[in-house]
């Protein structure tokens, strides 16, 4: 069971949002989830419709074991919401926890302990910290593999951000775990301009710690939650959704699987065979590094993160400028009687957007529609006759268009991408 703490001191930053709708999305990818609500308040039951009235036992009859009639084990505790998503709430009981507990020798532990009795049940443990540093939290921590700290993309959230990565590592440090401090930009507002520079000071600065996907700010996350439900449930539609359905993936495929020796022998085996056959082939991976319209640099590929499009190997005869010429004739931008059609080759994506002076920066709009299953993407838009600035928005990474040569410098130091309609 992987177990993720969600914590911050600083109240309002969404993580009750945060920690409901990453245990649903993660539930909705087929993995089984159990969802820990730590904070006395209790937000957790309510953000899921779970009357407080009707709590019998909760995580501090759990954790303190006090009950006359015995321990109250996990699973007596625990509510279904659905068939792969269990909850264990909180209630005001859970005050009493650091006095019941202020003699224990191991009582950064308990959480831990109780966690283990049911680690066989589940794939995913998401546990909603308190806003305030305390034993509690120190609990979450020592029972966790990774510390998710959630941030709004504004200006003091970042000014006390790199204060409370600090103060998560002392408690890392205190609690003796292994974590991995992860931070998810959270209600961010692509609109503003302010945002757009927090996001990218954020990534600038803590861009080892931070997750490529973001919770864009969106009005039916926050309707879901005072109607009780999960985003999956609301409006599965919805942007926020889609965020956190990311969020998800990128979380299920950052997982380390226990791989026996035997298994890497064969996948060994495997990847040797692989490299032979690309060796062997006449394929060439290229990349565009943009100069001019007339001047088109292309240069072998060495980073995931470049531009990558797939010259077939017919094509592998031609000098550079004419496999530049050939790529430009099947993608990039068409001018029609209405406005534009943008083409772009992207093999590994899910998700393709536009965001650009014609749509206020909103990817969510514009999005481009797959053409079949080898990354072709394709977008009409009726535009009128001017300049336009965009960018691509692929699965949740901002870059320019691959197949466009014209571009120039934005205020984030980053290349905006451009079309004149005449």
């Amino acid at each position: 069971m992987r177990t993720m703490a969600v914590a911050n001191q600083k109240g309002g930053c969404g993580k009750t949002t945060v920690s409901i709708n990453l245990a649903a999305c993660l539930a909705e990818a087929g993995k089984s989830v159990l969802l820990v609500d730590m904070d006395p308040q209790g937000h957790c039951a309510l953000g899921l419709s779970v009357p407080e009235e009707q709590i019998e036992f909760s995580v501090a009859d759990v954790l303190l074991q006090d009950q006359s009639d015995g321990p109250v084990e996990m699973e007596h505790a625990t509510w279904q919401i659905s068939s792969n998503f269990d909850f264990l709430p909180a209630t005001l009981g859970l005050v009493r926890f650091e006095s019941v507990t202020a003699k224990a020798d191991n009582r950064e532990q308990y959480l831990k302990s109780a966690l283990g009795t049911v680690a066989h049940r589940y794939d995913y443990c998401i546990i909603d910290c308190p806003p305030h540093v305390g034993l509690l939290t120190y609990n979450a921590l020592a029972a966790a593999d990774d510390a998710v700290i959630p941030v709004e993309t504004g200006y003091f959230a970042l000014q006390g951000l790199e204060k409370q990565i600090d103060t998560v590592r002392d408690l890392i440090a205190r609690t003796g775990q292994d974590l991995k401090i992860r931070v998810l930009a959270n209600s961010y507002d692509v609109r503003t301009k302010l945002a757009r520079e927090i996001l990218n000071e954020m990534r600038r600065k803590f861009d080892d710690l931070m997750f490529k996907s973001y919770v864009n700010f969106n009005t039916k996350l926050k309707e879901s939650a005072s109607f009780g439900q999960a985003i999956t449930e609301y409006d599965p539609s919805s942007m926020g959704c889609r965020d956190f359905v990311r969020l998800a993936k990128e979380i299920i495929e950052t997982e380390v699987p226990l791989v026996s020796h035997e298994d890497l022998l064969v996948q060994a085996n495997r990847l040797a065979a692989k490299a032979e056959a690309l060796l062997a082939s006449k394929s060439v991976l290229i990349t565009h590094v943009p100069q001019t319209a007339e001047s088109n640099v292309l240069q072998a590929v060495t980073s995931p993160d470049d531009d990558i499009v797939e010259v077939p190997s017919d094509a592998s005869g031609l000098d550079h400028a004419e496999i530049a010429r050939k790529i430009i004739e099947v993608y990039g931008i068409r001018q029609t009687p209405d406005g534009v059609e943008f083409h772009t080759k992207v093999p590994s994506a899910s998700e393709v957007l536009i965001a650009g002076d014609f749509n206020s920066w909103s990817p969510q709009n514009t999005p481009m529609i797959r053409q079949g299953a080898d990354g072709h993407f394709k977008a009409d838009l009726t535009l009128p006759k001017g300049r336009y600035r965009y960018r691509l928005v692929v699965d949740g990474r901002w870059t320019r268009d691959p197949c466009n040569t014209v571009t120039e410098m934005n205020e984030f130091g980053e290349l905006n991408s451009v079309i004149e309609i005449t």
